[in-house]
């Protein structure tokens, strides 16, 4: 890790990329799509303007090499004797040991070696290497410079000028060099300064794209938290107003919202004529059968009673499953276990029965009063019948699945598990000595399952039975 301080913003930037990009949403797909293309473009822009940058320094840097062994090859002159002069530079640098300016000329003698026949005083004991390519270069472009890289005193990287030249049927190569080192670390430098702007202009473009993205799709996150508002029935429908591009499809919601309820409705007036329609007859042969004796009239009196029993069985799970469809219906739980507990302590007054019950008072069922009514009634009539003395009711409340889990249980004789899935098939009893005609309980089964939840059994710690019914439901303040 870097000690110049960037180190904060990059652990800044990547917390601002996690955050903007959390969850596989249409969000951040948008985000990291737009940011890795603009992210991409801004690399390519980064190494374009640092390899241009290099390659301007680089000229003008070479320029100044290349003047030096211009005027070195220029200048330089062949006495009789055949020794040679070189130009006088007033660049001081050329006389200090190791400055980083040297000039070098040499000789290639018969045999191909390079005898150097003068050099600066800033080379001292050191001498300019010509590698064979470089020479060969410099030789197939006789009088022009040609340049390389090589290492100098210290091992310092040196941009050198080499020029060949045939003088008097001599071969002669005049050769410059300078330390690139500050032209490198300038290098080095614009590179830096362009990756942090370029990071920088990065950092503020995934913002705002990031807002953008969120402004443009903030009308979806409405309608989103909308929908869900009428599924909990907060709201019976979408009354927020939305941009052109989403108000069909909002209008297109209320209109199905509105043909749901009609169905419900519908089925609810189909159910209640059609309750009255066999209600009735089966009344009338109720009366007429009366109290006469005989084998004919009983026989009508209890197929009468059965159709009856068999008409609201399934009238009732009719109205439950309409209802289920339905959106917006909450019964709070609490008023509905008070009053069930205070009338049923009244009816098993003569057995001394005490119903303790517990539900928060924010917890609604997602359903109609009398179908909770019937659910918890059913069964808290079950345990009051067969519990010694005390029966327990617990409504909880599971975030998870948004459900409520209501628990009955007594300190009766229980149940055998191996009864418990028989006691949910229609007309079975728990014992054939008690009164009744056994629906209830498949009645229950019923009802719960209509709205999407699951009825079973358990051996309450009290030694009795224990009834759990999982239902769909909502906090209030939820």
């Amino acid at each position: 890790m870097t000690n110049d301080g960037t180190a904060p913003i990059v652990r800044f930037a990547g917390k601002l990329w996690r955050r903007l990009t959390r969850k596989n949403s249409l969000v951040g797909r948008l985000i990291r799509l737009a940011s890795m293309w603009f992210i991409f473009s801004l690399v390519i822009t980064g190494i374009a303007l640092t390899a241009y940058f290099h390659q301007a320094a680089l000229q003008r840097f070479q320029l100044n090499v290349g003047q030096i062994a211009d005027n070195l090859y220029a200048d330089t002159d062949i006495a009789s004797d055949g020794h040679i002069t070189t130009p006088v530079f007033f660049d001081t640098r050329t006389n200090r040991v190791y400055s980083g300016l040297y000039w070098q000329v040499s000789e290639i003698n018969a045999q191909g070696k390079m005898i150097d026949q003068a050099r600066s005083r800033s080379l001292w004991s050191e001498r300019i290497v010509v590698p064979a390519e470089s020479l060969a270069a410099a030789k197939s472009r006789s009088g022009e410079p040609v340049f390389y890289d090589s290492l100098g005193p210290n091992k310092a990287p040196l941009r050198v000028a080499a020029i060949y030249s045939m003088i008097d049927d001599r071969a002669f190569v005049f050769l410059s060099a300078e330390d690139r080192a500050p032209m490198d670390k300038d290098v080095r430098r614009f590179a830096l300064i362009t990756a942090a702007a370029l990071f920088i202009l990065a950092l503020g473009s995934l913002v705002a794209i990031f807002i953008q993205v969120r402004v443009g799709l903030r009308p979806l996150f409405d309608l989103t938290g909308e929908i869900a508002d009428v599924q909990s029935g907060k709201q019976q429908r979408l009354v927020k107003t939305y941009p052109a591009e989403i108000t069909p499809v909002a209008t297109q919601l209320n209109a199905f919202l509105d043909y749901s309820q009609e169905v419900v409705e519908r089925q609810r007036m189909h159910v209640g004529n059609l309750a009255h329609a066999l209600k009735t007859p089966l009344s009338v042969l109720m009366a007429t059968a009366g109290e006469a004796e005989g084998t004919l009239p009983e026989t009508m009196r209890k197929q009468a009673e059965t159709m009856r029993a068999q008409v609201d069985h399934h009238l009732r799970r009719a109205r439950a499953a309409a209802r289920s469809q339905a959106m917006g219906e909450r019964t709070p739980v609490e008023p509905v276990l008070d009053e069930l507990a205070v009338m049923l302590e009244q009816v098993f007054q003569d057995k001394g029965v005490i119903i303790d019950w517990r539900a928060p008072e924010d917890l609604a069922f997602r359903g109609e009063k009398q179908d909770l009514q019937e659910i918890a009634g059913n069964l808290l009539e079950n345990a009051c019948i067969w519990c010694k003395r005390k029966v327990r009711i617990t409504a909880e409340f599971t975030t998870a699945d948004q459900t409520m889990k209501l628990a009955i249980e007594d300190d009766g004789p229980g149940l055998d598990e191996a009864r418990f899935d028989e006691v949910l098939k229609r007309g079975a009893r728990l014992d054939e000595s008690v009164p009744g005609s056994g629906l209830g309980l498949s009645i229950v089964d019923e009802l719960v399952r209509a709205y999407g939840g699951r009825l079973q059994f358990e051996r309450s710690p009290w030694g009795g039975l224990k009834v759990v019914a999982k239902l769909p439901a909502i906090l209030s303040g939820a």
